[in-house]
């Protein structure tokens, strides 16, 4: 599961950002996840609510939000959000497969807040 290393990689950003803001703990912590980024959400929040135990984190809430897969057709420049479950990836507008990804690829750490 390389959920361990994201969250170990996460707990480490977070202490230093703590650490340069003089925080004393951190009170909820807010990732974006793409579909396609390949991270099981599931498994990346188990992951760290093990982890973050003896953490500036212990008692921090995880939230997380869904980032859905954003193409834009290079045919007819529509920005359509398609199923990531389906092996269909066409423009929903005209058909067009000439797709560039805008968004749903990546993982990114939004928020801390922290006292």
């Amino acid at each position: 599961m390389h959920e361990y290393s994201i969250v170990q990689s996460l707990l480490d950003i977070i202490e230093d950002n703590v650490k340069k803001n003089r925080g004393k703990k951190v009170i909820k912590v807010v990732v974006k996840i793409g579909v396609l980024s390949g991270v099981e959400p599931y498994l990346l929040e188990s992951a760290f609510n093990t982890f973050k135990k003896g953490t500036v984190c212990e008692e921090a809430t995880f939230e997380m939000i869904i980032d859905p897969l954003k193409v834009k057709c290079k045919e007819c420049n529509s920005i359509n959000e398609l199923d990531h479950k389906s092996l269909i990836f066409e423009c929903t507008n005209c058909k067009g497969v000439d797709l560039e990804v805008l968004s749903g690829e990546d993982m990114y750490l939004m928020r801390i807040e922290m006292e």
